[in-house]
């Protein structure tokens, strides 16, 4: 089975020069937990989390550093730099391989440097469970 029978196809992401309240409210609205960061030719450059979220939130902690943080700063200082990634030919088996051994939940679909899609977790354990059903 590849990559592409169980990913999710429709992808939202941030560019690293949005401000940090953009991405949240992208992250909330969608009900995500992530959000890859594209470069102005929207190539994947880092992953903007809410685990990056809470840390720097956890460095901001009077009213006003919250709003430099929200309102002035870009998601690219925030940002993981590094993304672990597979193409949709994949085999969703070294997908499951990956995120096991990098400690993820997800992967971002890729195609020519640009998320073309996500496969999480709960995608694999879904089509685990259906096989057996």
């Amino acid at each position: 089975m590849k990559v592409a029978e169980l990913m999710q196809n429709e992808v939202t992401s941030v560019k690293m020069e949005d401000r940090v309240a953009e991405a949240v409210a992208l992250l909330s609205d969608n009900h995500l937990s992530a959000l890859p960061v594209v470069d102005r030719q929207g190539r994947i450059v880092g992953v903007f989390s809410t685990a990056d979220l809470a840390a720097a939130e956890l460095e901001a902690d009077t009213e006003a550093g919250r709003e430099v943080l929200f309102e002035r700063t870009p998601v690219r200082n925030l940002m993981t730099p590094y993304v672990f990634t597979v193409t949709p030919e994949t085999d969703a088996r070294e997908a499951a391989q990956q995120m096991l051994y990098a400690n993820v939940h997800r992967l971002f679909v890729t195609r020519d440097g640009r998320p073309v899609g996500v496969i999480s977790t709960t995608d694999i354990t879904r089509a685990v469970a259906l096989s057996w059903a």
